[in-house]
């Protein structure tokens, strides 16, 4: 009986990630990985860190094999937030899910590009939440804490919760098995900001 639901958790897990894994992208700069991001809108939106641009002239490499110059649009360092523009249309996305939402305990799963392994996957739980510090920078916003390993190579990609809906982007480690990722909410609110300013 155990063996049959943690293989139809198994199952279930691993069709979530293959569904929400081609809205993952490839940062490259200089012909090398240097992060992940996650497709925001099916138009070219793409989300990612601050720390992974590094002031790089970049380029997204999709899922489906294309390889395109991106734009950046807006970041705010406080938050290790950017979002980048490709040309193109169409393009996958995940479900949003409601950061606010979450529990202490809650199961989530990121998914990143780390050391050239592209689209992998690390699960953990929420730890809980935290106003802590983002490279030494006092974040405004309240953080997901999380207990799970955020490789090089996890940064700007995209953190689900159990349903396979997009609840955070990954950021960075703060200790041993724990990785932080700003809410998906946080984010809404930072894509709103810099939607206004670029209308002006």
């Amino acid at each position: 009986m155990m063996t049959d639901i943690l293989g139809k958790l198994n199952d279930e897990m691993a069709a979530l990630l293959t569904k929400a894994r081609p809205a993952l992208v490839e940062i490259r700069g200089r012909n090398r990985s240097v992060g992940a991001g996650t497709i925001w809108h099916p138009s070219g939106m793409v989300v990612t860190n601050t720390h992974v641009l590094e002031g790089k002239n970049v380029e997204i490499a999709l899922a489906d094999g294309r390889n395109l110059p991106a734009e950046l649009l807006a970041s705010e360092p406080s938050l290790d937030l950017a979002v980048l523009a490709v040309e193109a249309e169409g393009l996958p996305v995940m479900e949003l899910g409601n950061s606010r939402s979450l529990r202490t305990g809650d199961w989530v799963v990121a998914l990143g590009n780390p050391f050239g392994m592209i689209g992998a996957a690390t699960a953990g739980t929420l730890i809980g939440r935290t106003n802590g510090s983002i490279d030494g920078r006092r974040s405004p916003v309240s953080l997901l804490v999380l207990d799970l390993h955020l490789r090089p190579g996890y940064s700007g990609g995209a953190l689900l919760d159990a349903q396979g809906r997009l609840v955070g982007i990954n950021t960075m480690m703060q200790g041993p098995n724990v990785g932080v990722a700003v809410p998906v909410d946080e984010i809404k609110t930072f894509l709103r900001r810099a939607i206004k300013k670029l209308d002006r």
